[in-house]
């Protein structure tokens, strides 16, 4: 059969995205135009202050210049080679990440995902181990590959694949005793966010991830951290588990890492590292040239602006003042925080987006996530505090 027309004389991208692209995705009722610091100027003339930061992307906000220059330079004195070749941009960009990650991760894998650093880490501790069971956390997600995909709370609603890679089974999200018991010389990995993204931004508690740690070294067990979501600066920390003084044995991290660009990278020690050599791993695109320069710049802004005080600041502004209106409390780290509201989460990102704040939904119906560019200023937040305080409180009970 041939493919869904297009009316070609239509200007709205909206229609034409819709006649042409798989259905998978629902859309929000503006455009896009352009954007700047953390303001996103739409086809229709507003401008957005944009809470959400692309899924939790935009670490530098739009248009930073300096990540700007760097893209642009690099892409015109060498656009792409592959890692058949050594590339000194790439070099800086793996001591700048395994100097900022907790100690220890010494080795850097370049991606171009959250789900593809997730699916080598699982693949890697299937290898390490040679065990052939994966234990994850209730609530988590992972990705929409086969591996992270099996290991991501509730993915048999979309998975998709035949069968999964090897055996799976969730810890009760902390549940200090549940880890204790389930986690055994059977399991190859345990893989967590510390800050459970799509969950809500639902924090799990130092003891449970202590616990973790504990419980997984004692057993030979691989812990894997998933920080795509959490990770470079958006805890308040580089990374979350370093709030929790844990040292993962593999860590991945994606999102924020290239500022817009796509990329991913996956962090581990000497020990893992020296079970891997020419031609056990492998990507055509990670590690470029474009996107090992934007890495670069992200780490080096965070730095020198230092934006993880500010992402602090801006947390504990958050929580001081955005307990309001719908807002029964909120959880979360950093700019990765979720707002538990007393109606659903959807209805306050609607309203609040018909006062130009753009935020975001969960997998809890009931909590708004703020995912803002890590530049977030003290009057955004006074904005979306009065925005939300323009909203009446509901019946101060958390929806079921």
């Amino acid at each position: 059969m041939p493919g869904a027309s297009t009316n070609i004389a239509d200007t709205d991208p909206r229609n034409r995205e819709a006649a042409t692209t798989l259905p998978v995705y629902g859309q929000l009722p503006f455009v896009p135009e352009s954007a700047s610091g953390c303001d996103i100027l739409t086809s229709d003339g507003r401008r957005l202050l944009d809470l959400y930061g692309g899924h939790a992307v935009a670490a530098l906000g739009y248009g930073h210049p300096r990540l700007v220059k760097a893209i642009s330079e690099q892409s015109a004195c060498l656009l792409f080679q592959s890692n058949a070749v050594a590339l000194e941009v790439r070099a800086r960009a793996a001591e700048k990440l395994t100097a900022i990650a907790p100690d220890d991760l010494s080795r850097v894998f370049f991606v171009n995902s959250g789900a593809e650093a997730n699916e080598n880490a699982l693949r890697m501790a299937c290898v390490v181990t040679q065990r052939k069971k994966v234990l994850a956390i209730t609530q988590g997600f992972h990705g929409r590959t086969a591996a992270a995909g099996a290991v991501t709370w509730n993915s048999q609603k979309w998975y998709g694949f035949p069968r999964l890679p090897f055996d799976v089974d969730f810890i009760p999200r902390d549940d200090c005793d549940a880890a204790e018991k389930m986690i055994d010389k059977n399991v190859a990995a345990v893989i967590v966010e510390p800050v459970q993204g799509v969950a809500g931004a639902y924090d799990l508690s130092h003891d449970f991830m202590t616990a973790l740690r504990d419980c997984t070294r004692r057993h030979g067990v691989l812990l894997i951290a998933d920080e795509v979501q959490s990770g470079m600066g958006r805890s308040g920390q580089y990374f979350a588990v370093q709030a929790h003084r844990i040292t993962p044995d593999i860590l991945t991290t994606a999102k924020a890492l290239g500022g817009g660009i796509p990329c991913g990278a996956l962090l581990c020690n000497e020990d893992i590292a020296a079970h891997f050599g020419p031609g056990d791993l492998g990507t055509t695109f990670g590690g470029g040239p474009v996107a090992a320069a934007a890495i670069n710049i992200v780490i080096d802004t965070i730095e020198s602006e230092n934006l993880l005080q500010n992402v602090r600041a801006r947390e504990t502004q958050i929580r001081q003042q955005c307990i309001i209106g719908p807002v029964l409390k909120i959880q979360g780290m950093g700019l990765l925080l979720g707002l538990v509201c007393d109606r659903p989460a959807v209805e306050v990102r609607d309203a609040l987006l018909e006062n130009d704040i753009l935020t975001g939904t969960s997998g809890d119906p009931s909590v708004l996530r703020i995912l803002a560019p890590l530049i977030l200023e003290s009057a955004h937040v006074d904005r979306l505090a009065q925005a939300l305080g323009s909203l009446a409180p509901g019946n101060n009970k958390r929806p079921q």
